[in-house]
């Protein structure tokens, strides 16, 4: 599984009618990214735990790594609220503005990324976690955001299918 994998759930917030409405900055994708990264890393390790050892970073579903995107996720919220607005119709923030949307929203995205997974590839996925670990959550959204911009530009110049459809803005 690559990288990228673990990152479509992102792309499922945008419809193509919604992509046509406007963009996103790297901070809004960030935001994203972070609000959906609490429950991407536990349910990859409920997927992995019988192909890691029990020490594994990613096994672990709670504890300093966990507490730090969820933190950061609780932080990222309003920022991601707006994105997902920004996205869709100005009248659906009423809808986000519940203690519901955001679990409904996670509950929806994380296992279409989680599903994909190969158990083949979990060790990688590990060591991936464990390397991007000590960085605070915003960098490694940012990492997620970079490669995802990345990607679709490889696709577009490849003629690749199969990238996630978020509309980033170009950078300036």
């Amino acid at each position: 599984m690559k990288f990228a994998a673990l990152l479509p759930a992102i792309a499922l917030i945008a419809s193509p009618a919604a992509a046509q409405r406007g963009c996103l900055t790297d901070a809004e994708a960030e935001s994203l990214a972070i609000v959906a990264l609490p429950e991407i890393l536990r349910d990859t390790g409920r997927v992995c735990a019988t192909r890691l050892p029990a020490a594994s970073l990613i096994r672990r579903d709670q504890g300093p790594l966990i507490a730090k995107y969820q933190t950061a996720a609780d932080r990222a919220w309003p920022g991601a609220r707006a994105a997902i607005v920004k996205l869709s119709d100005p009248t659906v923030d009423l809808l986000l503005q519940s203690d519901y949307a955001r679990p409904v929203l996670t509950s929806l995205i994380v296992p279409q990324i989680v599903g994909r997974i190969d158990l083949g590839d979990c060790a990688t996925i590990d060591r991936l976690v464990t390397d991007l670990e000590p960085l605070p959550a915003r960098n490694t959204a940012g990492v997620v955001v970079t490669v995802l911009r990345y990607l679709k530009a490889d696709a577009a110049r490849n003629g690749k299918t199969g990238v996630p459809n978020l509309p980033l803005c170009p950078v300036s």
